[in-house]
């Protein structure tokens, strides 16, 4: 009984720590791909579409400017589809949900065609919400 009290002691917190490490590194990875996002669409003047999903980010980007939709996939630095990627099923949500379409002229919409900035916020569990700002398509 003494061991197993020393062993919760002694072990849990620091689980609480490696759990924290995960949500954080999944954070800075979902934050690092919508910048990445915003530049390209920027840098290539083409519509760069992002797919958000717990434990999954996927990039993708319009052939031809103008356009309503992507159709060529971006993958990450690894070769995966999945710019992104949490095995840990790290708790993500999107408020409001959906694609989300970088602009070419750097705003953030909830649709391809550029109609509609949206402001958008991202969370993860345990994590300080992303904030994506639709007129100027800051990533705060």
């Amino acid at each position: 009984m003494l061991l197993v009290g020393v062993l919760a002691t002694v072990a849990l917190p620091r689980l609480d720590g490696v759990f924290a490490l995960r949500s954080a590194g999944w954070r800075d990875q979902v934050r690092s791909g919508l910048l990445q996002a915003h530049a390209l669409a920027q840098g290539h003047r083409r519509l760069v579409c992002v797919a958000l999903a717990t434990g999954d980010m996927r990039l993708s980007q319009a052939s031809t400017n103008p356009a309503s939709a992507c159709d060529t996939v971006l993958k990450g630095l690894d070769g995966d589809a999945r710019w992104a990627v949490d095995a840990n099923a790290i708790t993500l949500t999107q408020s409001p949900a959906g694609t989300l379409y970088f602009q070419p002229d750097g705003r953030i919409t909830s649709d391809g065609a550029g109609s509609n900035a949206v402001n958008v916020s991202v969370g993860l569990a345990g994590e300080a919400a992303l904030l994506l700002i639709g007129e100027t398509g800051h990533v705060d």
